[in-house]
């Protein structure tokens, strides 16, 4: 079947090339690099691999799958081969989520340059693609996989066969009808329009036309006045719905004399329905809607814990690659270990372990490379150092010279704040967070100890100047005994020329920055002070108690906790925790014992207020949900304000206790609907699925619950449960919702089937969508939930 993308699909001769095919060889490692052959299909969208031409071909990769296409440079499995194979003649492709990258070989730079740019083309093609060319696509992958002998038609065997992939249970007399009434050609195959039309017939969504013949007079057509009420009764838009209601028609109504008459069809309300503004995840936050100019103290941080790991914190790789999918997914603080390494040059990996090793710098390079692709906002670099005075040094000189406008490396100002600057003073900086020598006083001190001195010195190397201009042929001649030894010549006050009256004074030797002055003092710190002078705003302290932060430290310095540690303080003194955090940084990080990478949930630590709660981000699963959760409103660039109880220094809240609710409410959940919803294996052809939906809550201890449906049997591609949920919540401001479509398996656990989750603060009410994501966080498209969410103020008794 030839693309229903085609006519739209971008093709020149890169594209033309690669739907040709080409030999290349696929690199796994330094000892796995095999010969495949891998041609772009017919469709533009997929591509296939096999041994060699003509040989049995497989499904490789969905251009949708791909993220971006790099330069052999860019790939360190690729530098360590370049004695092998040259740089220029490689290429990676990077896929969403945490798919592991696919590192090419081609035989020329041509062939490579053809590649490159052929995928980037159609990379960028699928990014813009609108909601009808997304679904186009995905009709195509699934045709590809249902014609079995790839003869560009289906028949009906097939088509059963499709089915079966695609969670539908239908009996094959029904199946078969619904075959013959697409089959227009009668050729006994479905081909481009006419599977686009037995997918019509397989997707007609009764829920849907039964909302809009509520609202519609006359079950044709909702007039602007019927769509305001739609959207001001159901929706919740309030006052805006008149001023919506015509740009929603103008934006998802298909008929151009339905946009002239301000009407939306049935399609058309269907699309919109369908669309980010009928999404459950509200668009007013997508962008960056919170006010960013609070001191960095009022914001969760996103952060990474051992950034460099890719995999577990004992036998893993260390890589740069795990700095770029954390920079670029927004995380904002991200860890380096450094340590002393060969022939000089710092390395990072966690410390007796076995983990691999990588260069400090490339680190640092590749920080300066990523810092700001996903968010202007600054990179806090979490520094633990264990390397030897002389690797400091180096250390020093590779942040400063490779991140060079980009570091901070004093205050904003030159003066002393009063409190942290926000994330608005700070966009493009990265700050190093570590160990200090000195306080940001005494370094300004210092600073403004050493300009005066300057200056004096530039005064008085004036004044000599001047002076020997005057008396040039008096200062030319020295005596022997200045010339051997290192002395300088201070001229007599009563400027006499006569060399009797020259004063000799023994110059000492200039001692070596850091080191002490006098024999009699301490042998130098264990910190080098050039390393040192670069910690500004992040410096870091053990954590006694709170009390004698209070007494002791400044809010430019910060402590870290274990998440045991952290524990215990929020059960033992919550409230003093939630203050301490108004004013200074805390970091949170797993337990040691969490040698698989795995993670904590990091709700209970936003509870009390701490920013920077490290996460083993290269590890999937319910915890990284909620974190996603939470950091994908405001741009997602890796800031997100706390709530105005957790930034009041003298707030009353306890997160164990919570004192009367606060702005408690009532949340009504009505769970109507599935749609296309994928089994975890795609390729397996054996059960459908019964789904069932559970929702979650994550905030304050009291408002964690969850409630799920009853399951549907046989049916992932359109289940109905039209069941409603119940949830009553003290702090809303807290809460995080997660919707989890499970397989229900009565022998053992549910299986996961997708999933969402997002802030209470950004839930839209009314009818909506809910796109599910898979276990990695990427898009299961078109998989989604129908819902209607109402919110009602108070504790309310509600009826199911």
């Amino acid at each position: 079947m030839a693309s229903l993308l085609q006519g739209r699909l971008p093709v020149n001769d890169d594209v033309l090339q690669m739907q040709k095919g080409t030999l290349m060889r696929k690199v796994r490692s330094k000892s796995w690099k095999k010969l495949r052959y891998f041609r772009l299909q017919e469709d533009g969208m997929t591509v296939w691999h096999a041994r060699q031409a003509g040989g049995r071909a497989k499904a490789s990769f969905s251009i949708s799958d791909v993220e971006t296409v790099r330069k052999g440079h860019e790939s360190e499995l690729l530098r360590s081969l370049a004695e092998e194979f040259p740089l220029e003649q490689g290429f990676t492709i990077v896929f969403h989520g945490r798919r592991a990258n696919l590192d090419l070989v081609a035989n020329s730079v041509e062939e490579a340059q053809i590649w490159m740019q052929g995928l980037q083309l159609l990379v960028d093609f699928v990014t813009s693609m609108d909601q009808q060319e997304r679904l186009d696509q995905w009709l195509s992958d699934w045709f590809q996989r249902g014609d079995k002998n790839q003869d560009g038609r289906m028949s009906f065997p097939e088509v059963q066969r499709l089915l079966h992939l695609m969670n539908v249970e239908m009996e094959p007399e029904y199946a078969f009808q619904l075959f013959q009434a697409a089959d227009a050609s009668q050729s006994d195959t479905l081909e481009g329009e006419e599977f686009i039309e037995f997918y019509k017939a397989l997707t007609k969504r009764v829920e849907v036309h039964e909302l809009f013949e509520n609202f519609s007079a006359d079950g044709q057509k909702l007039t602007l006045l019927e769509f305001v009420d739609f959207l001001r009764e159901e929706q919740k838009e309030g006052d805006r719905a008149s001023d919506l209601a015509l740009e929603l028609i103008d934006r998802y109504e298909p008929s151009d004399s339905g946009k002239l008459r301000h009407v939306l069809s049935m399609d058309g309300f269907l699309s919109y329905l369908c669309s980010k503004d009928g999404d459950v995840f509200s668009p007013a936050c997508l962008p960056v809607y919170q006010d960013m100019t609070h001191p960095l103290s009022h914001y969760y941080i996103s952060s990474s814990h051992n950034t460099y790991l890719v995999g577990d914190q004992l036998c893993g790789q260390s890589s740069v690659e795990g700095y770029i999918r954390a920079l670029k997914r927004g995380c904002r603080c991200v860890e380096v270990d450094v340590w002393d390494g060969p022939s000089g040059e710092p390395v990072v990996y966690h410390g007796h372990t076995l983990t691999s090793r990588i260069l400090f710098k490339e680190v640092v390079a590749t920080i300066a490379q990523y810092a700001f692709q996903t968010s202007d906002y600054p990179v806090i670099l979490s520094l633990e150092n264990h390397c030897s005075w002389e690797q400091q040094e180096i250390v020093a000189q590779h942040l400063t010279e490779i991140l060079g406008e980009q570091l901070l490396s004093t205050t904003l100002d030159g003066l002393l704040p009063t409190q942290l600057p926000s994330p608005e003073e700070l966009r493009k900086k990265i700050l190093v967070k570590g160990k200090k020598l000195q306080t940001l006083e005494e370094d300004l001190e210092k600073d403004e100890e050493e300009e005066e001195l300057e200056t004096e010195l530039e005064g008085e190397q004036e004044a000599e100047l001047e002076l020997e201009s005057q008396f040039e042929p008096d200062t030319q001649e020295l005596s022997p005994r200045s010339k051997d030894k290192k002395e300088k010549v201070v001229m007599c006050p009563l400027f006499c020329s006569s060399l009797c009256c020259q004063i000799m004074v023994q110059a000492p030797p200039l001692p070596k920055p850091g080191f002490p002055l006098f024999p009699t003092q301490k042998s130098k710190p264990m910190l080098c002070p050039s390393l040192s002078a670069l910690v500004v705003y992040t410096k870091t302290v053990p954590f006694h108690s709170f009390a004698h932060s209070r007494e002791h430290y400044r809010f430019y310095e910060l402590s870290s906790f274990s998440e045991t540690k952290a524990k215990g303080l929020i059960k033992e003194a919550g409230n003093e925790f939630v203050q301490h955090n108004t004013w200074q940084l805390s970091r949170v990080y797993p337990s040691g014992l969490r040698t698989d990478s795995s993670n904590y949930n990091p709700q209970e630590f936003w509870n009390a207020g701490c920013q920077m709660v490290a996460m083993n981000v290269q590890t999937a699963g319910l915890e990284m949900d909620i974190y996603d959760g939470l950091f994908r409103q405001n741009g997602a660039c890796g800031y997100v304000l706390k709530p105005d109880f957790l930034r009041d220094i003298q707030s009353s809240f306890h997160p164990e206790r919570p004192i009367s609710p606060f702005k408690a409410q009532t949340l009504l959940i009505q769970v109507i609907s599935g749609q296309q919803l994928p089994k975890e294996d795609k390729t397996k052809e054996g059960s459908i699925v019964d789904p069932l939906v559970r929702v979650e809550i994550f905030g304050i201890r009291p408002d964690t619950t969850r409630q799920e449906t009853s399951h549907v049997e046989n049916n992932g591609f359109n289940p109905y449960w039209g069941q409603t949920l119940c949830f009553r919540v003290l702090v809303p401001e807290l809460a995080l919702l997660r919707f989890v479509v499970m397989d229900y398996n009565w022998k053992s656990r549910n299986d996961f089937v997708g999933q969402y989750t997002l802030p209470w603060t950004c839930m839209q009410q009314g009818y909506r969508h809910i796109h599910l994501l898979s276990k990695d966080g990427t898009s299961l498209h078109p998989a989604s939930i129908f819902v209607h969410i109402c919110t009602l103020e108070g504790l309310k008794e509600v009826e199911s």
